[in-house]
Order: structure tokens, then C-alpha cells, then sequence
């Protein structure tokens, strides 16, 4: 997926989907988060969940959109105003990141509750959805995810698969090659950076005795593993 606008340069998301159940007061709460990239994912997951747990009475949800966070939704779904889809996304906000940051993004959370017979009050109703969305963030698997810029180096044939190697050697990132009917294109990845596109390019002027030169393929989030 290519990225112009983003400011960020790095953020975390969930690794798939993942569930954890919260039981208060007799009241079952189920927490699904699940790795989304649109509103209309995240609303699939909302009507999924809603078949799945068709007796339930409520399924609260809320979201989190793009690197820089900038689409953010939540629903109480019946609940008191303000007492769990709020509380829902502050949580997915805060939640942690691999590295400790809180950047988490592209994710949605949804609580489907099962009355258990006792009121818990806007407070504990505000703590108990705030609770079952940053425990299940706390079992979950999270991805780090980063912006990298790609950049396309021209070689000849014969000497593509020597550039290759020479460059992952180095500890450059070489994502493929692709054979043209005059040349081979490799294709690198580096930081999104201009300072780490300086360094790649005095090293690629060390590896080839200045002979290549890498253009500018645009940009792109990868998952790191």
C-alpha cells in the first residue's frame, strides 16, 4: 500500500484478530479485536459479531484508522451515553505498542456483554468496557509496522545477481529483481528518510564504483516481522 500523506513514520497494529473474555458481576464480557484497514471492515466485524452473539444485548465497538490515527469511531450500542464505546477507544489509544509507544492504529474493538442481572453503574460500566479492551490488548499479538522508502536500481544482467548480494551483505533490503529486456531493476527498501537514502546512495557508489544510481519508486507500509 503506498503512503504520501502520513507523518508517521511508524506505528503498531494487531496481528490478525484476537479474543478475551471478562467476566463482572455475573456480566460476560467478550472482547474481539481484529486488524482492519477501512470503516467498512471494522462495521463488518460489528455485524459479524452481532450474528455470532445474536442474544447478546449489547455490542459496543470502537476504532482507530490510518498511520496517523486520524479516523476514530465508537458506539455505545445501547449503553448509557459515554460509558463504553468512549472508554473503548481511549483504551485503544493508550494501548501499548511493541516498542512501548502508543501508536496503535488500523484496529477495531468489539465488547458484546451479556447482562448478568446486576447494574453496575456509568462508572462501572466506564471501567469494566475501558478493562476488557486493554486486557485483551494485553494478551494480543501486535505487528510493528513501517513506512520505508522504495528505490529501483538499474544493473546489467550479468551483474544483477553480484549487486544482489553485495547489497544484502551490506544489510540493505532487496525485495527482488525484475529482468528487463535491456537491464535487471533491483528493487531495496530503505528508512523513509532522507538521511538513510543518502547512505544507501554512497553505498551504492562504493559497491558499483559509481557505475549505478537507484530512482525513486515511492513509498510503502510493511509489516515487521
Amino acid at each position: 500500500m503506498t503512503e504520501t500523506t502520513s507523518h508517521a513514520l511508524r506505528y503498531s497494529t494487531i496481528d490478525g484478530e484476537h479474543r478475551h473474555e471478562l467476566e463482572i458481576k455475573r456480566s460476560r464480557f467478550i472482547t474481539v479485536l481484529r486488524r482492519v484497514e477501512s470503516e467498512e471492515e471494522a462495521r463488518a466485524l460489528v455485524a459479524e459479531l452481532r450474528r455470532e452473539f445474536h442474544d447478546a444485548r449489547h455490542h459496543c465497538s470502537a476504532f482507530v484508522l490510518g498511520p496517523d490515527r486520524t479516523t476514530q469511531r465508537s458506539s455505545d450500542d445501547g449503553e448509557p451515553s459515554g460509558t463504553a464505546g468512549v472508554p473503548m477507544l481511549e483504551a485503544l489509544l493508550k494501548g501499548a505498542a511493541v516498542d512501548g509507544a502508543a501508536d496503535l492504529s488500523d484496529t477495531v474493538a468489539v465488547v458484546v456483554r451479556y447482562f448478568g442481572g446486576i447494574l453496575l453503574g456509568a462508572g462501572g460500566l466506564v471501567r469494566a468496557y475501558s478493562d476488557s479492551v486493554s486486557q485483551a490488548l494485553a494478551t494480543a499479538r501486535l505487528v510493528r509496522r513501517q513506512r520505508l522508502r522504495l528505490l529501483g536500481v538499474d544493473a546489467a544482467h550479468g551483474a544483477a545477481g553480484r549487486l544482489e548480494n553485495d547489497l544484502r551483505a551490506a544489510g540493505v533490503a532487496v525485495l527482488g529483481t525484475d529482468y528487463g529486456a535491456r537491464a535487471a531493476t533491483l528493487r531495496v527498501a530503505v528508512e523513509d528518510d532522507d538521511g538513510a537514502v543518502t547512505a544507501f546512495a554512497e553505498r551504492l557508489a562504493s559497491l558499483t564504483a559509481g557505475a549505478s544510481a537507484a530512482h525513486d519508486l515511492g513509498t510503502s507500509w510493511v509489516d515487521l516481522r
